[in-house]
């Protein structure tokens, strides 16, 4: 009980620092600050206040909305126009660190409480559209969201373009390490047991 009382707390303190601390009043200068915000929010937030919660409490979602949700959002918040509009407006702003969150739940519910090959496969295929994304931002050699390049000015020794480069490889090492460490740790356990089962069944 304990653990769980300390994950839920975890996952809340993570979002705060998204949302309410001076991180927040960076994002609109750095885009590093802006994706370690969603990172917190989807990757750390979202999987510990799960893991605090009884998963006998929580409903099933099957693994393909999980999957649409998280990758969805990442993909959809970072379309240009899109991005845009939430730097722009407080409101949608808001709705779009609301989005994170409530698609980061709906992403790790498959995982949470879930034993089976479908785990990794799953997380394994979650990296994909986020590390193209990830790539695309770190490489393609432009700035991609126009409203950095006079609002990052004077806030660090970062261009805009180095900015959004440092974003990309945060994005991508980080997706990377919460979707695949999981997937490996799980991968092993389930090839272990299937060693042990295979064993008894020759020793038999």
């Amino acid at each position: 009980m304990t653990w769980r009382i300390a994950s839920v707390a975890g996952g809340i303190a993570a979002a705060a620092t998204a949302i309410g601390s001076p991180l927040a009043h960076l994002d609109h200068h750095l885009l590093v600050a802006h994706m370690v915000q969603h990172l917190l929010l989807m990757l750390v937030a979202a999987p510990l206040i799960l893991l605090g919660l009884r998963p006998t409490a929580l409903p099933q979602i099957p693994a393909a909305v999980g999957w649409l949700a998280g990758s969805g959002a990442v993909i959809l918040w970072h379309i240009p126009p899109v991005f845009d509009l939430a730097f722009k407006s407080i409101f949608w702003h808001g709705f779009e660190h609301a989005s994170f969150f409530l698609a980061g739940l709906l992403f790790w519910r498959p995982v949470i409480g879930n034993s089976g090959w479908s785990v990794p496969v799953y997380l394994f295929l979650a990296t994909l559209p986020c590390d193209a994304l990830s790539a695309f931002l770190a490489f393609c050699g432009h700035v991609v969201y126009r409203p950095y390049l006079s609002a990052q000015a004077g806030m660090s020794g970062l261009s805009a373009l180095d900015d959004q480069e440092l974003a990309g490889a945060l994005m991508w090492v980080a997706v990377t390490f919460f979707y695949m460490m999981p997937a490996l740790v799980l991968s092993a356990r389930l090839l272990s047991g299937e060693s042990n089962q295979a064993a008894e069944i020759r020793v038999a």
